[in-house]
């Protein structure tokens, strides 16, 4: 199969790249919202495609619907409904996943055992908004943030605890055959506690003074989540435990609303100044720096951020000094290593996992996305330059399908198309030119301006890991005039299928490269898109 052209924007070849690099995808309409047959057939084109890993939403309110009922709701049931409420009211118990509703685990159980089938990691996102019951009430005027006010710390343990248990390793699925669910040893705690619609408020008035109040409350979910981990036997030092889950973009107001920088958000749950002083005194005390003293440091394995640029290049910075996207991602390293080493309550040295990124397209969304070329380009170098970035162990695509438009709005309206389309895929099936990119990607830099040579990287993705192969570079000129014709020896691949290699192009004038790899056997061929060189 011959794939479509493109022609990326490139980057200079790296010193030292990442040893290993996890390729990992998120989709939780497909995975989790659909049909278990939907899942299964997401699951297994992922694998096909070279995916190591899927991350899953694990969301609060969803396991626990019906799970605690309030005596308000039992109030307005009759009969047996009423009786089958009080019976659950009183069985609940937060941290068992046993008394929860049977049927609100399926999901989740059904995923983690059809993604072990596979050979597929599976990366839990424990989070909130949780239920009702496990929120603090908002004042009148803030009544949009009612799902993610003030999350109950303790109640969030309690849950963590419930998931933990469950995905142990040992736990018995109470529906079916009662067969062993797998071992889940993937986790992060919250999910973009930086942005108001999971976490607030973001901001709060205390003495008359608009003080950061999400870092706070992320901290304590955090150090109450890891006890929920260590108590079901899941710890940093056989697990996978993920600190942060931030947003790359906010916002210079301050408002309960008012989504926070993530750099802002860092230096605020580590309890430092933008100057790099940590806080003391009554600046501590409104900003509950005591918490480290109460339950010590944050622990973790790794750190987990988006970096999406929205319609930008990944090489592309934003204006705001405290955002972190892709372009600038290297000085999120640098800024968790000052952290750790001003407060001593985060671990040093912590690699980076890119747990979403991707663009959204046009077609079919004029209003947010980029061209398919574009969509192409940016995802191969946004995978590239995480390749490159030795402190990175991870890099994710969101998502694998465009999701349906909200219909309840005016067809072609930017209400209807809010939903997300950067799947590699449309929503009809069909495969964008980033799914070509995605399962082989492929950049070819000059190593100069006028420069006949060039420095090519790409992987062969969809080969298993652990099982080298070889590519051959091609070149033709861009013109047409002459056939594609491999220059120098075919490139090994490492374990994880990516290689590296430099190349002149055999005549003068502008010309396109690729890559091609051929089965063993000698029959199938598949190409990467092109780029010009």
């Amino acid at each position: 199969m011959i794939a479509p052209a493109v022609s990326p924007a490139l980057a200079p070849a790296p010193a030292h790249a990442g040893p290993t690099q996890m390729s990992m995808m998120m989709d939780d309409n497909l995975l989790l919202y659909r049909s278990d047959h939907v899942a299964a057939r997401a699951l297994t084109q992922m694998k096909t495609m070279g995916v190591d890993a899927v991350r899953v939403t694990v969301l609060w309110r969803t396991v626990a619907e019906f799970a605690y009922p309030r005596l308000s709701d039992i109030d307005q049931l009759k009969g047996k409904a009423r009786s089958r409420a009080v019976r659950q009211r009183h069985r609940f118990d937060a941290d068992d996943p046993r008394t929860y509703p049977r049927g609100n685990w399926d999901r989740y159980d059904n995923l983690v055992k059809a993604a072990t089938q596979r050979g597929l990691r599976v990366h839990f996102n424990v989070t909130g908004p949780g239920p009702i019951w496990a929120q603090r009430t908002p004042p009148k005027r803030l009544r949009r943030l009612l799902a993610s006010y003030k999350p109950k710390v303790g109640a969030f343990k309690q849950f963590v605890k419930a998931v933990g248990r469950r995905f142990d390793g040992t736990y018995r699925d109470e529906n079916g055959v009662r067969d062993v669910l797998p071992r889940v040893s993937m986790w992060s705690l919250w999910n973009e506690p930086n942005q108001a619609g999971w976490l607030s408020p973001q901001w709060e008035r205390r003495n008359g003074r608009w003080v950061p109040a999400a870092p706070a409350l992320f901290r304590r979910l955090v150090q109450q989540g890891y006890e929920g981990l260590v108590a079901t036997g899941h710890r940093a030092d056989n697990d996978l435990i993920l600190l942060g889950e931030t947003a790359p973009l906010g916002s210079g107001r301050r408002s309960e609303r008012a989504p926070m920088y993530p750099k802002r958000f860092l230096r605020e749950l580590m309890c430092v100044r933008s100057d790099g002083r940590p806080y003391t005194g009554r600046s501590a005390r409104l900003r509950n720096c005591d918490d480290f003293a109460k339950k010590g440091p944050l622990r973790a394995t790794g750190y987990a951020h988006h970096p999406y640029t929205k319609n930008l290049a990944p090489t592309q910075r934003h204006r705001a000094a405290d955002a972190l996207t892709m372009a600038n991602i290297s000085q999120l390293g640098v800024l968790l290593d000052e952290l750790a080493a001003k407060t001593g309550n985060l671990p040093a040295g912590l690699p980076l996992y890119m747990t979403e990124f991707g663009y959204e397209t046009s077609p079919p969304d004029r209003f947010s996305g980029v061209p398919l070329l574009a969509q192409a380009k940016f995802n191969t170098l946004g995978e590239y330059m995480a390749w490159a970035d030795p402190r990175i162990a991870a890099q994710s695509q969101f998502l694998l399908a465009d999701v349906a438009p909200l219909k309840k709005h005016r067809r072609g309206t930017k209400s209807y198309w809010s939903t997300y389309q950067s799947g590699l895929i449309t929503q009809q099936g069909r495969a964008k030119l980033a799914a070509y990119a995605y399962v082989m990607p492929f950049m070819a830099t000059r190593t100069a301006p006028d420069a006949a040579t060039v420095n090519v990287w790409g992987q062969l993705r969809f080969l298993p890991n652990g099982q080298p192969d070889t590519v051959a570079i091609q070149w033709r000129p861009r013109d047409g005039s002459a056939p594609w014709a491999t220059v120098g020896d075919r490139v090994a691949t490492d374990a994880l299928g990516y290689y590296t290699a430099s190349r002149t192009a055999p005549a003068a004038g502008a010309g396109e490269w690729r890559a091609l790899w051929s089965a063993a056997a000698g029959g199938e061929e598949l190409a990467s898109l092109v780029t010009g060189d």
